[in-house]
C-alpha cells in the first residue's frame, strides 16, 4: 500500500513538474510578460505599466535559448521592442526609428528617415511610423542630436521621452538578431487597473 502511495505521488509531481516546464518553455519563446521600469517611454508607456509581448513575432526560437527554429517578421519601424543593452545586459523596450540603411537625423528630439520628417503636420509632438502615431514627450527637451546611416542588419532604438531616455544614442545599434519580443499591448496600468491599449 505505501508503495502505491509513493508511485502516486511520484506520478503526480512529475505531472507538475512537466507543466511547469511548459509553462516555463511557453514564457520563453511564445508570449511573456514585461514590467516597465521608467519613464523613458512616456506617452506611450508609464513606470508600471504591464505590457504583453509576443516572443515569436521575429522568429520562434528554441526554449531558453537564443538558436531560433524559424524567421518571423522584419523588425520595422516604429516597433516597440525588447531587448538587452548593450552596455549593461538590462532588458529594456524603446521604440526602433531605424532600421539597417537607414539616414537617420535626430535634431532636438524629432526623426528625419531618409530625409524625410516624421513629425506629423497637424498635431504637435506627434511622429508618424507609417500607421503608427508615437506621442513624443519633449519637456525635457530631446536629449543629445545624433546622426548615421545604419549599417545593414541594425536597428537604432529610441525612447519617446527623447530628453529622458537611456537609448541608442548612448549605447549604439543593436542588431536585429537581439531584439527578443515585440510589445504588444498594455493590460495593466496604476490608477486604471486592467485595461487593454494595444500598442
Amino acid at each position: 500500500m505505501h508503495g502505491k502511495k509513493l508511485a502516486a505521488w511520484a506520478r503526480e509531481l512529475l505531472i507538475l513538474g512537466l507543466l511547469l516546464g511548459g509553462v516555463l518553455a511557453a514564457r520563453s519563446s511564445l508570449a511573456d510578460h514585461y514590467v516597465v521600469p521608467t519613464g523613458s517611454m512616456e506617452h506611450t508607456l508609464y513606470p508600471g505599466d504591464r505590457v504583453v509581448v509576443d516572443k515569436r513575432a521575429y522568429g520562434l526560437r528554441v526554449p531558453f535559448t537564443r538558436i531560433e527554429l524559424g524567421d518571423g517578421d522584419a523588425v520595422s519601424r516604429g516597433d516597440i521592442v525588447i531587448f538587452d543593452s548593450p552596455y549593461d545586459g538590462t532588458r529594456l523596450i524603446k521604440r526602433i526609428v531605424a532600421i539597417g540603411g537607414d539616414r537617420v537625423v535626430l535634431r532636438g528630439g524629432r526623426l528625419w528617415i531618409n530625409g524625410v520628417a516624421l513629425a506629423d503636420s497637424g498635431i504637435p509632438n506627434v511622429e508618424r511610423f507609417g500607421d503608427t502615431l508615437a506621442v513624443l514627450r519633449l519637456d525635457h527637451g530631446g536629449g543629445p542630436d545624433y546622426e548615421q546611416v545604419l549599417p545593414a542588419k541594425t536597428l537604432l532604438a529610441i525612447g519617446d521621452h527623447r530628453g529622458n531616455s537611456r537609448d541608442g544614442r548612448f549605447f549604439g545599434l543593436i542588431g536585429e538578431d537581439d531584439v527578443y519580443a515585440r510589445a504588444l499591448g498594455v493590460y495593466y496600468r496604476r490608477g486604471e487597473g486592467f485595461v487593454w491599449r494595444p500598442l
